[in-house]
Order: structure tokens, then C-alpha cells, then sequence
């Protein structure tokens, strides 16, 4: 059973956050006198705390500030992220706020004022400081330097500080995770499911570290996390019935009317959808052949025919993504034919690139008529196939080709239905690495993860000034292939969606919005080219 976050109980906590700056002070907090007196005052706070740290819709954008996706409609606040057009006046979709980072040092400053046991306390408490450090951890990444504020001010104006460096931020951020791994338990009752749990704290930390080149602690803080394993059905890990299983970390809870998550966005028009997300060729093309081969090699080999492309690919191409042929609730899906509701140029909610992102929608191709606006399914934000690559990766980059960089990748590999790593053709570090990418890439399409990765790599000027592309127009033929899909015929030019821009290392930190260095001059812009 979910732990039911119910609107009006937040409500009371926090009734809504000022304009003053950085958005920290609510204008109705509870008085310290009246709360904060009995277990059920902590309790409601701590659910204060953990309402929006995280937005599983907002992970799922992030791909459109990649190579990933596209945002084709530029108030939802990614367009001008994705093709390098932000500035501070008009930042996009913005990180950059402390009302949860408030609630959080208000629940610190007075949790302790409850009649509970003690035991108990610094369970609570150690959830609030890992939502605080999951927060400064989005700061961080994004903005480089942020204000550490870590006791909420009396005042607006006292809050009118500086930037503190990044490394002050990236230690906090570690002092405590290293402080409360130990305090978390390592899970809870099903009520309860979805809080922080040991396992959440060792995952931060270990992207942490491997987001700042940390591959010794990476390495050993990801063998330290213990009790989780795959799933063994990649395509079914992201279906509803499915999102409490063994491989889930911590994942962004959502209950059906009254802590939903809308699903029009990310579906594709001929569906109800928006196509808000949607991916790009560019992500299409490094899923591999089901034989392991890349497309370029299968090409070489006479095994690939780029009219018809998506015949035997990495299966995890069609568990993620809604490709010309696929078969999508009960017909063929024909964005390469115009005319047909899903073309690119049939309607302004059509995906402009011919796909449609498939991952945690796959449930609603047998079930079109669920409600798709009101759903209950979780997004993920950790799970234990990030553990085995960042033992691939962290080993890889530390120089160890060894047994256990090849088990991590197989055992991730081969639970997608796809082949072991041939140990002859990746037999170098440099071999491995470039694997281990693709791999990260085609396993967490959809989740959030790439911009980080492509800037983290430093390969984001490379792939990132591109002209953008998707499908090429054809037909879908009347032919299936083994899996039931139909073959197609596409033989025109790819559809090219925008010419993006990426300035590095300008574009590697999202700019401080103006509003809030209007509100804080002392704030400055993290980068003067914004």
C-alpha cells in the first residue's frame, strides 16, 4: 500500500511560499506554540517535506534538456534548455527555489520539541536531511554555486546572501549522507513505502560521486549497497503493478486522485496525448542490434537496412519507445505516413519527431481507456541497475578491465534480453567505456539521467550542436516481423526538428534566474555569458 500524501494535511503546514527571495519563507507557517507537539505534528511535517522534492513528470522533461528528446512546446519550460537558447531572463524550467529546503530546516529546528521517542526522532530526522540534501543536490549540479543555507532566517532581507561555493555544497551534501546512512533503516512497512531509505542515501551518494570523478568512493559506496536486484522483465519493471519491486531504490510517489501524475504529455496524439517528450533519432540509433552489433557494424555486416530499422533491435528499444510499425494499442503506429493522426505535421500535439516515448506508458497500450490523467504509478529515482553501471563505470574508470566490470554490464544486458559483452571486441578500457555510455543511455531513456551523464563526460558540445532529427516518411508495409510488428519502407530524408547549440562550459550549469538576482543582488550570475 502507498503512504497518502493528502493535499489538505500539506496544506495546513505550509499554506504557500512568498515572492520574497529565493522563495524561502512561507507566509503561513504553523506558530511553534500551536505544532509541534505530538508524533502526528512530526509525521504531518515530514510528509510537508517530501511533497514535490522530486517530480516524476520533471524527470522525465529532463530528457529534452539532452540529446535524448525534444520539448516541442516552450512554455512547459525545456525547448530553450534542449537548443541552447536559455538566459537568465528566460531560464526554462528552473531548479532554482528553497521552499522545500525551508520546510525541512524548519522541521530540524523544532522536531525535537514533540513528545516521541527518541529512536523514532532521528529516524524523522534523518528523512528531512536527506530531502535537504537531494535538494541542494539539484542545486548544486545545476547551478554550481548556490547559498548554503542551512537555518531558515527570520527576515527576507537576512536571506539576502551570496553564493557559497560549490565544494562547501558538495560536503554538506556528503557530511550528511555519510551521517544518516546509518541512522535510515533499510526499509519499512508497506504504509511507509517510498520514505528514504539507507539504500536512498548510499544511491545519492554514489552519484554524487561519480557525477564529480569520484570512481574509489563511487566504486565502494555502490558495492556497499546490498538487499535489491533486477527485476527480471525490463519492459514490465515500468508497468504500475510492478513499481514495488526488488530493483526499486526510491521512486516519486504518485495515488490516483489524490497525488496523481498526468500522462497527456508524454502520449502520442493519435492517443489523447500531447507529445510534450519524445525522442530523437539520435537516441534511436545507439540501441543496438539484438545480436550486439551497433547499427554502423550491422550496416557494414549486411545485417542492417536502414529503411526498415527497427527489425531486430535491443528489445529495450521497443520497451522504451513508440517507433513507425510498432504495434500500439491494437494498430500499427504510422507517423511516417502523412495523413495519418500521429504524422508530424497532422496536429500540433503530434510528435515532430515520428516516436513517442513508450517507457512507463507501456500499461496504457493494452488499457487505452485508463485514465491516463489520473494516474497512480511511481517514477523512479533510483534503482539497482544504476548500481551495476556505476560498478562498470567507476572500475572502467579507474583502469580495472576486470571480472566484475563485465558481470555488472551482463547482468544489465542480459535482463533486457540482449547478449553478453563480447570480451574479445571490448578488451580495452577505452572499448569498455565507450559500451558502458551506450549502455547507461539505452537503459535509462526517459529517466533523467543523460544531461548529467552527456556534461558530466564532457562530450555534451559534441553531441548537443547537432541538427536534431527523427523519422524519414515512408509507409508501414503489411508485413509483421516475429514480435508482431509490422515492417516499413521509409525512403525520404529525416525529418530535422531544430538546430541545436550547446557552449561549454557556459550551457554545462543552468543560469541563476534573474528574477531571483533581482530579489538578491548579492546572488550574481553563476556565468556571465547568460
Amino acid at each position: 500500500m502507498k503512504k497518502y500524501i493528502i493535499p489538505f494535511a500539506l496544506a495546513l503546514l505550509v499554506m504557500s511560499c512568498s515572492e520574497s527571495f529565493l522563495n524561502v519563507a512561507p507566509n503561513d507557517s504553523l506558530s511553534p506554540s500551536t505544532f509541534w507537539k505530538t508524533e502526528n505534528d512530526v509525521q504531518l511535517a515530514l510528509t510537508g517535506c517530501y511533497n514535490d522534492f522530486e517530480g516524476g513528470a520533471g524527470l522525465m522533461y529532463r530528457e529534452c534538456g539532452s540529446d535524448n528528446g525534444y520539448n516541442n512546446f516552450p512554455w512547459e519550460g525545456w525547448t530553450n534548455i534542449g537548443n541552447g537558447s536559455l538566459t537568465a531572463a528566460n531560464p526554462g524550467s528552473s531548479y532554482f527555489g528553497y521552499s522545500t529546503i525551508y520546510r525541512c530546516n524548519e522541521f530540524l529546528d523544532n522536531a525535537a520539541k514533540a513528545d516521541i521517542p527518541g529512536a523514532d526522532l532521528e529516524i524523522y530526522e534523518a528523512q528531512v536531511r536527506f530531502v535537504r540534501a537531494y535538494k541542494y543536490y539539484q542545486l548544486v549540479v545545476n547551478y554550481g554555486d548556490v547559498p548554503l543555507i542551512t537555518v531558515n532566517y527570520e527576515h527576507p532581507d537576512d536571506a539576502k546572501v551570496p553564493r557559497n561555493p560549490k565544494e562547501d555544497v558538495i560536503k554538506f551534501i556528503k557530511d550528511e549522507l555519510n551521517a544518516i546512512i546509518n541512522i535510515l533503516p533499510a526499509e519499512y512497512d508497506a504504509a511507509d513505502y517510498g520514505k528514504a531509505t539507507k539504500g536512498a542515501a548510499q544511491a545519492l551518494l554514489m552519484r554524487m560521486q561519480l557525477y564529480y570523478g569520484e570512481y574509489s568512493d563511487a566504486l565502494e559506496t555502490a558495492k556497499s549497497i546490498k538487499g535489491y536486484s533486477l527485476h527480471p522483465d525490463f519492459a514490465g519493471l515500468f508497468n504500475p503493478e510492478n513499481e514495488q519491486n526488488s530493483e526499486v531504490i526510491m521512486s516519486v510517489q504518485h495515488t490516483a486522485d489524490l497525488y496523481s501524475l498526468n500522462y497527456t504529455p508524454f502520449l502520442p496524439n493519435g492517443s489523447g496525448g500531447w507529445s510534450s517528450v519524445v525522442p530523437t533519432q539520435q537516441l534511436v540509433d545507439c540501441y543496438e542490434m539484438a545480436n550486439g552489433l551497433t547499427i554502423e557494424e550491422a550496416a557494414a555486416a549486411g545485417e542492417y537496412d536502414a529503411q526498415n530499422p527497427y527489425k531486430d533491435r535491443d528489445p529495450r528499444l521497443r520497451a522504451s519507445i513508440i517507433y513507425p510499425g510498432q504495434v500500439w494499442q491494437g494498430s500499427p503506429y504510422r507517423s511516417i505516413e502523412k495523413g495519418d493522426a500521429n504524422h508530424y505535421q497532422t496536429a500540433n500535439n503530434a510528435s515532430k519527431t515520428g516516436y513517442n516515448f513508450r517507457k512507463y506508458v507501456n500499461y496504457l497500450d493494452a488499457s487505452p481507456d485508463a485514465p491516463y490523467w489520473n494516474s497512480g504509478a511511481d517514477i523512479y529515482i533510483f534503482r539497482y541497475a544504476e548500481v551495476l553501471l556505476t560498478i562498470a563505470e567507476a572500475n572502467i574508470e579507474l583502469g580495472n578491465v576486470n571480472d566484475e566490470v563485465y558481470s555488472a554490464l551482463d547482468d544489465v544486458r542480459q535482463r533486457a534480453g540482449m547478449p553478453a559483452v563480447d570480451r574479445d571486441k571490448y578488451n580495452t578500457v577505452d572499448k569498455l567505456r565507450q559500451l558502458l555510455r551506450n549502455e547507461r543511455r539505452v537503459e535509462f531513456a526517459m529517466e533523467g539521467l543523460r544531461r548529467d551523464d552527456m556534461i558530466r563526460w564532457g562530450i555534451a558540445s559534441d553531441v548537443m550542436n547537432i541538427n536534431m532529427t527523427g523519422v524519414r516518411e515512408g509507409v508501414v508495409l503489411d508485413t509483421q516481423m516475429e514480435n508482431g510488428d509490422y515492417n516499413v519502407l521509409m525512403d525520404q530524408s529525416p525529418i530535422v526538428v531544430e538546430s541545436r547549440t550547446f557552449e561549454a562550459p557556459k550551457n554545462n550549469l543552468l543560469p541563476i534566474p534573474q528574477y531571483a538576482i533581482d530579489k538578491n543582488p548579492n546572488l550574481k550570475p553563476n556565468n556571465p555569458g547568460y
